[in-house]
């Protein structure tokens, strides 16, 4: 119930209008979301990139409903991807995109819409010298997102790939995509799904995700862990280690304005560690649908505002 409660206020134009004029509410989103314009998600990742971090930028929303919509969200990232490699960091700087936000869930030929906007950002991408990584949602577009993977790696094989730990055909996919080149985001997953596609207890899930932690690391592919769990953290350092990977030929992933010390506590140990930096002007419903995804999500903002660990 409580979930279902905020994803109804995510939607809430009303209530967002309230909470912006909360001072608290101003400061923690400052926190977690780098701002609503282009230019505040460049000066953020310039920022950690200073610090040795590297950065994925995603531009919120994906809530699309029609082509020209679709159309203007893959314009944005090019536009972005142009900032990017004006401002000198496109070794450092890569963008994430959710295929919802560029048509896939539009109807008729909505998966077509959303590779044809797709492949224009990964030619921007590659004109600037970066990447983009291809975020996953709830488990009714992971079909469509792999098979657009697959399309897109055709003639962008650098393309990254994010599979969820959480449901039960990732060991699987982990084994499919752990190949010389790939490059591929491991992450426990948020979305709301039924016990028939996802494990549900949070102890299971943790051992999934070593589990696929162990194919990844294991292969020859570019694993990108992503966790602010101080265990699995741990857990993934120590597996690198078991299977002889040498710094580098892996990361970390955490979110912008969550545990950052213990990001560049990474860095100083010679660990490649790359943020993920959320902008634009559905910042109110990223921050509500993280709390709504997993109960613990609350307990992990709620911490991180009074501790900068």
């Amino acid at each position: 119930m409580f979930r279902s409660l905020l994803l109804k206020a995510a939607r809430s134009s009303r209530l967002r209008g309230a909470v912006e004029q909360v001072p608290v509410t101003r400061r923690l989103v400052s926190r977690y979301v780098a701002g609503t314009k282009e230019g505040d998600a460049i000066r953020a990742a310039d920022e950690l990139v200073a610090d040795d971090l590297t950065v994925t930028i995603d531009l919120l929303g994906e809530d699309t409903h029609d082509r020209d919509q679709a159309k203007q969200v893959a314009d944005a990232y090019i536009s972005l991807l142009n900032a990017v490699n004006q401002a000198g960091l496109a070794s450092d700087v890569e963008v994430s995109i959710k295929l919802s936000a560029v048509g896939q869930a539009l109807p008729g030929d909505g998966a077509k819409i959303a590779l044809d906007n797709a492949r224009r950002v990964c030619q921007a991408a590659r004109n600037a010298g970066t990447t983009v990584t291809l975020d996953m949602e709830d488990h009714t577009t992971t079909d469509s997102t792999l098979g657009i993977l697959q399309q897109l790696r055709l003639d962008f094989p650098e393309t990254g790939a994010v599979l969820q730990a959480y449901l039960r055909r990732t060991e699987a996919d982990c084994r499919d995509l752990a190949y010389e080149g790939s490059r591929v985001r491991l992450c426990k997953g948020a979305y709301n799904e039924p016990a028939s596609v996802a494990y549900l207890d949070p102890h299971d899930v943790d051992r999934a995700y070593v589990r696929c932690a162990k194919i990844l690391l294991g292969g020859p592919g570019y694993p990108m862990l992503a966790t602010h769990d101080p265990r699995l953290v741990e857990i993934t350092g120590s597996l690198a280690a078991k299977f002889r990977r040498e710094q580098r030929s892996y990361e970390y992933q955490m979110l912008y304005g969550v545990r950052p010390e213990e990001q560049r506590r990474l860095v100083r140990a010679g660990e490649r560690m790359r943020v993920y930096v959320p902008y634009g002007e559905d910042w109110y419903g990223y921050l509500v649908r993280r709390l709504a995804e997993r109960p613990a999500n609350m307990f992990l903002f709620l911490r991180s505002v009074a501790s900068k660990r």
